[in-house]
């Protein structure tokens, strides 16, 4: 790590603030080793750790990651069972590493298509580590961008039918604050890995100006040297958000 931090300060990276990731191809790299789908999820988990705390030590301050989508429902049963097995056990997991690294966890998506005691080990973790002042560790579970957005027009709705706003009241930071990631920043930058180009419905709205970096690397591989890579990407675009 010392290496790469003196990189970053020998180069004068500018380090993102808000990194969001698409975990992509846990069930290629088992494959490759001719193990189940479900031994890369359970690598990628580990990657996961991995990158948050190389992240942090880098100097990101917010990292959001696609773990389960609500298109994930449509693959086997044996599979989904087991990531939400894997999901549960990190949660748990995740109570004591964010205690000792003093690190906030929020989960956005449906929650309501969970499991309740996924949902309350949800509770939990976010109650514990709602003071945390260091890294913002947001993680997608049962999440769709376009789902997302529906749920947000729905409250506006309501609240329109109740009398509380007109239509010509809806403005861009009203639909913002009634997202899921409502009080984050929206990413600077994008990671996918295992060489896929798009975007599979992760957060559609925040990602309007935001930088995209798609690597071949398989998750469970993505390692420091490849986050620093990516940095660097993002350090050679520019960034003009519209404007000239």
């Amino acid at each position: 790590m010392e290496t790469i931090l003196k990189a970053i300060k020998d180069e004068k990276l500018n380090v993102p603030k808000h990194v969001a990731i698409i975990l992509d191809g846990n069930g290629r790299w088992a494959k490759k080793r001719n193990m189940p789908r479900n031994f890369g999820h359970v690598q990628g988990s580990k990657t996961v750790e991995q990158i948050i705390e190389d992240g942090y030590n880098m100097g990101i301050e917010y990292i959001t990651v696609y773990a389960f989508s609500t298109e994930n429902w449509k693959r086997s049963k044996d599979e989904v069972d087991a990531l939400m097995k894997l999901l549960a056990k990190y949660l748990i997991d995740c109570i004591e590493r964010s205690t000792k690294n003093n690190m906030r966890v929020r989960v956005i998506g449906d929650k309501s298509g969970l499991d309740k005691k996924l949902v309350d080990k949800i509770n939990e973790l976010e109650e514990v580590t709602k003071d945390a002042t260091g890294l913002k560790f947001t993680i997608a579970i049962n999440y769709g961008g376009r789902d997302e957005i529906r749920r947000a027009v729905c409250r506006i709705a309501e609240d329109a039918k109740n009398g509380l706003l007109s239509p010509s009241d809806i403005t861009e930071d009203m639909i913002s604050e009634r997202l899921d990631t409502a009080g984050l920043p929206d990413p600077d930058l994008l990671i996918r890995t295992s060489g896929e180009e798009r975007l599979s419905n992760f957060l559609p709205w925040q990602l309007a100006y935001t930088e995209f970096y798609f690597t071949d690397v398989l998750w469970p591989d993505f390692s420091k040297e490849d986050l620093l890579t990516a940095i660097r990407y993002y350090n050679g675009r520019e960034r003009r958000f519209g404007g000239v």
